[in-house]
């Protein structure tokens, strides 16, 4: 009965993981839209001093704006919003799949690779250079400089 118990814990966390609950109230909680969608009809058509048009086509202009925006998007989100979803869950999918399988393990073998490279020209380096830069150095301590201005 204990085992029954588990298996029944670890099917409902493993459904938990895939199921989450979603804020209908703010949809854009990590203010990813901040400023890229919120165009309003004060930020696209505005009368400047001077050359008002009647009150009425102002007012139609402003409810006519807002509502065709309003439905436009809803209805573009009803037809093109789940077939969007499946395919930006599959491209980010193949971007996961790729980066845990492919790039990660390259760089992996890479860093592997490059440790062993890194140690033999490090050791050429100490074997050649080392010695000719101080012998180089030991040549180079006697020299003086002394800078003169003439007038």
């Amino acid at each position: 009965m204990a085992e029954e118990h588990s298996g029944l814990e670890e099917r409902i966390i493993i459904k938990d993981q895939h199921t989450k609950e979603i804020d209908l109230v703010n949809r854009d909680p990590k203010h990813i839209n901040e400023d890229v969608v919120k165009v309003d009809f004060e930020d696209v058509i505005a009368e400047p001093v001077g050359t008002y048009s009647f009150d009425g086509v102002w007012k139609s202009s402003y409810t006519t704006f807002t509502v065709s925006k309003y439905w436009c998007y809803r209805l573009l989100s009803a037809v093109l919003g789940i077939p969007l979803a499946v395919v930006w869950g599959f491209l980010f999918a193949l971007i996961s799949f790729c980066h845990i399988w492919a790039v990660v393990p390259c760089i992996k073998s890479y860093l592997i690779e490059i440790q062993c490279v890194s140690r033999i020209y490090s050791l050429c380096i100490h074997t050649f250079c080392d010695p000719l830069f101080e012998a180089l150095s030991k040549i180079c301590t006697n020299i003086r400089v002394a800078v003169r201005k003439e007038i």
